[in-house]
């Protein structure tokens, strides 16, 4: 049995069918021809389905016209005005495509590295130097793959619904079933971050997606939550954007780790030296968390200070090679 497209195939099937309609489509002719809506379990659940994407692709800019029968004035169809919607020729300079690049460079989850690429693609056949985008190699900032919670998550935030997961928490190593008003999801510090109300606790709480483990299921009914106030949604986030909890003081290799390299904060104090290393010092808002990122690095990074980061950086390595030593169960 086929399953139903998620909210964002949805959308851009519902977008496909106006933007080639002859005249107009009317609701009846969405619900019966439109992937998605066919499904809909009741006349009042495709109504708020449809009214939601028609709002949903409004916010986006998408121009979607309300269109009257002539003769009927109450009956209703839709149409995008493609006068509106098409998009203007495009003069693109070589930096411009380069800066372009550089941010469509950010996205290295596979469930958008697809639709990034194919819009490069495009944009390269009308810039005026495909080759010349090498000015920005190696300034990308990168984000981590979100796995398989990223794309269920997206439609969850979309479609207000909550979701389930299993998660492993940083600090004490805890695992535990989390049910989660998912509000927004944030690239932070070369990962991925869902900000949301913790139901069981009863207030805002933030998960780094790569320490999800097994799969994220929705619960209960779309549309079961409010979205936030802002007052209320900026003080979720800033417990990731309310500075420095401490400087780590690290030894690079010439040339390597780029990402912490931008984040140096120099001083006058005397520190170690290294021989063949630069000598950082990099601010970090928790330790696990500067400890995941310096390990990703390999030998290129070293921890001198403090002891407690170099520990967990240590104990993540541990962790990764026993799990390398294990043999394959028997069946």
């Amino acid at each position: 049995m086929a399953t139903t497209p998620a909210a964002a195939e949805r959308l851009l099937n519902l977008v496909i069918a106006l933007v080639n309609t002859p005249g107009r489509m009317t609701k009846e002719q969405v619900r019966t021809t439109v992937a998605g809506y066919g499904d809909a379990p009741s006349d009042d659940a495709f109504e708020r389905m449809f009214e939601r994407d028609k709002d949903t692709l409004r916010e986006l800019g998408v121009p979607v016209l309300t269109v009257t029968d002539a003769s009927h004035g109450d009956d209703f169809g839709y149409r995008i005005d493609l006068d509106t919607y098409a998009l203007a020729p495009i003069d693109l300079t070589a930096a411009e495509l380069g800066v372009l690049t550089m941010a469509a460079e950010l996205w290295q989850d596979r469930s958008l590295r697809a639709d990034s690429t194919r819009a490069l693609t495009k944009l390269r056949a009308v810039g005026q130097a495909p080759g010349s985008t090498d000015l920005v190699a190696g300034l990308t900032p990168r984000v981590r793959d979100g796995g398989g919670a990223f794309a269920p998550l997206v439609d969850a935030v979309q479609s207000r619904q909550a979701v389930r997961f299993t998660y492993r928490a940083a600090t004490s190593g805890e695992v535990r079933e989390r049910v989660v008003e998912p509000w927004k999801l944030l690239a932070r510090r070369g990962g991925w971050v869902l900000v949301g109300r913790d139901r069981d606790r009863g207030a805002s709480r933030s998960f780094r997606l790569s320490r999800i483990e097994g799969a994220v299921r929705t619960v209960g009914p779309v549309e079961a939550f409010e979205t936030p106030a802002a007052d209320e949604l900026a003080e979720a986030l800033s417990s990731w954007d309310s500075g420095t909890r401490g400087v780590a003081t690290l030894a690079v290799l010439p040339e390597r780790a780029s990402a912490l390299r931008t984040r140096h904060v120099p001083d006058d104090a005397p520190h170690p030296t290294v021989e063949g290393r630069d000598v950082l010092r990099v601010p970090y808002r928790a330790q696990w968390e500067l400890a995941e990122e310096v390990v990703g690095y390999g030998d290129a990074v070293l921890v001198l200070e403090p002891a407690s980061l170099r520990d967990a950086a240590l104990s993540l390595l541990r962790t990764a090679a026993a799990l390398d030593d294990k043999e394959p169960a028997r069946g």
